[in-house]
């Protein structure tokens, strides 16, 4: 089993595909159908390698880095969300990949759902955790996300950690683990943004949906919301308490309008439960893909 502990020594050989004008960089373990990990914002595939043993005997494990992030390729893009969809989507096509399970964290769940939700008919199940599931209100945002997008201020006032990449690893995720991330585990993730290219988070600091139902991108949480709660795809929703992104509400929410839904509580947890308790968390979802196996 994999443990935190010894995370450091966990490693896959780095892969890449040629996906539009760059290359993805992926890392895979495991056989049969795919089940692709969705990484959120500020980390990369890095995240998923205590996870991943939990999963490969029942699949196809394959963890991309978002484009920008990770090792994933750095091109002269905007970086908004509907940018990390068409990478994504295009990656998916490139790959081949069929009757996947998608498992995505934070910013990667706009991703995922959204091309569920067009692409049901490719997709076998679910998997989410701190997920932006619904474009809610002001009221139904948890307190922790609250304080970050005040932090943020209008753009022209962003502070330094906003737009220099390692200031922001170092900033945010000691603040979202439950344990002490090592000086090896916080250099995979400052890597990425040694050379100072910052715009990928820079970007997802402006697409931040502030809650107040404006803009393109909540407008794309409304879209792929409405078609969730139609789909009948298996669902396995975790959360933990107090989080950062998913609050009570929206759990109530879901067990309310979603079909098809289990719901795993992980317990005391912030935002990054792959670095603090990988076991609970790779376990659950093992759990919860054999069930589903069993009830084909």
């Amino acid at each position: 089993m994999a443990n935190p502990q010894n995370s450091e020594k966990l490693s896959y050989p780095s892969k890449y595909v040629n996906v539009l004008n760059s290359q993805i960089h992926y890392i895979e373990d495991g056989v049969g159908d795919p089940i692709l990990l969705l990484h959120g914002v500020p980390t990369s595939s890095y995240i998923w390698r205590n996870i991943i043993p939990h999963l490969a005997p029942l699949g196809r494990c394959i963890a991309p880095d978002l484009i920008g992030f990770g090792r994933s390729g750095k091109p002269d893009i905007e970086y908004s969300i509907f940018d990390h969809i068409k990478y994504i989507e295009e990656f998916i096509k490139v790959m081949g990949l069929k009757r996947i399970t998608v498992i995505m964290h934070g910013w990667g769940s706009v991703i995922g759902l959204d091309y569920a939700m067009r692409h049901e008919s490719n997709c076998k199940g679910l998997v989410f955790y701190e997920a932006f599931l619904r474009a809610a209100d002001s009221q139904d945002i948890s307190l922790p996300f609250q304080e970050q997008l005040m932090s943020l201020g209008v753009e022209e006032e962003m502070p330094e950690m906003m737009i220099d990449g390692v200031s922001f690893i170092d900033k945010i995720l000691p603040q979202n683990a439950m344990r002490t991330l090592s000086e090896v585990e916080m250099q995979n993730y400052r890597e990425p943004f040694l050379q100072g290219n910052a715009k990928p988070i820079v970007q997802y600091l402006r697409d931040l949906p502030r809650g107040n139902g404006e803009g393109k991108v909540e407008q794309l949480i409304v879209n792929y919301s409405k078609k969730l709660i139609q789909s009948k795809l298996p669902k396995l929703f975790l959360y933990t308490i107090p989080g950062f992104v998913t609050t009570i509400a929206t759990v109530m929410w879901a067990k309310e309008n979603l079909p098809n839904l289990e719901v795993a509580d992980l317990g005391e947890e912030l935002h990054l439960a792959q670095e603090s308790n990988p076991e609970l968390l790779g376990e659950t979802i093992s759990v919860w893909l054999q069930s589903v196996e069993q009830t084909k």
